[in-house]
């Protein structure tokens, strides 16, 4: 498969249980590393689904990555983005965060800002290398909270 066979679509609330599936396997390998679930695996998609934009990586008619963001006054926030294991290391998560800065654009946003945990080691380096900076640390349940943001070019 190529990454142009993927497309985008919004999600709709019968995708809820799919995206938290989704969350949950993405996720998972993170447990043992931080010693508890990560807050986006214990999230209620259904409710989130109904209350933020999701878009959703569709690949063949099945979802393999979504990213959840919200408009803030001067920024878009990125609130989750994930790819279903099998289907990682193939750019997806790359091509869900231009989808992200494509809509900071639309909306007049010239920012991208997140959140991640510190012992998520790969996930950072993917912000760093769709160029994130490291804005501030802070402690957070036994770890460490990262957060990030990206100036867009206007």
């Amino acid at each position: 498969m190529t990454n142009k066979s993927i497309r985008f679509r919004p999600a709709e609330p019968a995708d809820a249980a799919t995206i938290r599936d989704i969350v949950r396997a993405a996720y998972a390998k993170w447990v043992p590393v931080i010693g508890r679930e990560p807050l986006p695996m214990r999230a209620d998609y259904v409710e989130a689904v109904g209350e933020h934009p999701f878009d959703l990586a569709v690949e063949e008619d099945r979802i393999i990555g979504m990213i959840e963001t919200m408009l803030a006054d001067d920024h878009l926030w990125i609130e989750n983005v994930c790819v279903w294991p099998q289907a990682q290391g193939r750019g997806i998560g790359g091509l869900l965060l231009q989808r992200a800065e494509q809509k900071a654009l639309e909306a007049d946003r010239p920012e991208l800002r997140l959140l991640t945990n510190g012992a998520f080691e790969a996930n950072v380096s993917l912000y760093k290398r769709h160029g994130y900076a490291i804005d501030r640390e802070e402690p957070f349940m036994n770890g460490t909270t990262v957060y990030m943001s990206k100036r867009l070019a206007g």
